[in-house]
């Protein structure tokens, strides 16, 4: 383990070569976003789209350089057999810190399509990494409360409507669309609020994937479904990049869509039960399948 001033020393140029890492990556993104929204062109699009994904790819990899070099976390991977880069996925994962997604990049980066995550439209204006999103169509979510929707009832189904303009875009190249069923990251505080039966996770949320899989018309046609542990404690952006983190357990499975799944979530009753019950089965499972992992750590 490192000290305590090795630590900040270390998390300082993590940082800073993030920082550069983006950046440097940020300039041929915005360019090459620029010119796919005025050349008009199918071909130029698609060649384009492909040079858009290869600098994020590069950008996840010399940040996977970073944290080699800084920390070198072990990270254990099960379930990564089989999976192409020339398939539509919809990924799943249980949420627990910003590490995740460092986590989800570095593990599937060069295994799948370029993660396009859901995320809530203020994050458009996070520095530099909004812009980045932005250019590389990532969905971007305004989400509605009951009581917003209440009070304007014209607004009602504009979220879908986003969703569904954000996902026609994925239908020409191969994509991994990435959701967060939970919502937003698992705490203590939140898992009370939400009297949750689950022991460590949030009651998922299945209208995000619902509505991505409709919009998709069949196209997402498998499922990749990943749970992260963290041995040592869910830990911060922070720790991670300041090498305190020095195990992470991540299990991943597959499988095929069945296309009962497939269908009108926000008007059909039934099928938003029957959807609903299979986001759940799964959730059950994933809370058994991180209890396993805490239960044999502490036998180790």
């Amino acid at each position: 383990m490192l000290s305590t001033f090795t630590q900040k020393v270390a998390g300082a140029i993590a940082f800073i070569c993030y920082l550069l890492n983006t950046i440097f990556w940020l300039i041929p993104i915005v360019i090459f976003s620029l010119l796919k929204s005025i050349i008009p062109f199918e071909t130029a699009q698609r060649i384009l789209n492909h040079l858009l994904d290869g600098c994020a790819s590069n950008w996840v990899s010399v940040n996977g350089i970073t944290q080699q070099l800084i920390g070198n976390p072990n990270i254990q991977v099960n379930g990564a057999e089989g999976l192409s880069l020339n398939k539509w996925y919809m990924v799943i994962s249980n949420h627990q810190s910003w590490v995740d997604i460092l986590v989800l990049q570095r593990v599937l980066n060069g295994k799948i399509p370029f993660l396009k995550f859901f995320l809530k439209k203020e994050l458009i204006w996070v520095p530099f990494l909004g812009l980045a999103w932005w250019a590389l169509d990532f969905p971007f979510m305004k989400r509605y409360s009951k009581k917003f929707l209440a009070k304007n009832p014209h607004m009602r189904g504009k979220d879908i409507e986003t969703t569904k303009k954000a996902c026609a875009k994925f239908k020409h190249k191969p994509v991994s669309v990435m959701n967060f069923v939970e919502g937003t990251r698992f705490t203590q505080h939140k898992h009370s609020q939400q009297a949750s039966t689950f022991s460590h996770l949030l009651k998922p949320k299945a209208g995000g994937v619902a509505f991505a899989l409709d919009a998709m018309n069949g196209q997402l046609d498998t499922l990749v479904n990943v749970t992260i542990y963290y041995p040592q404690g869910i830990p911060t952006f922070w720790a991670f990049i300041s090498g305190q983190v020095q195990q992470i357990q991540v299990q991943i499975t597959t499988q095929e869509i069945n296309p009962h799944y497939i269908g009108d979530y926000l008007n059909d009753k039934t099928f938003q039960t029957h959807f609903q019950q299979w986001i759940n089965a799964l959730w059950i499972s994933k809370d058994l399948e991180l209890e396993e992992l805490k239960q044999t750590q502490l036998n180790d």
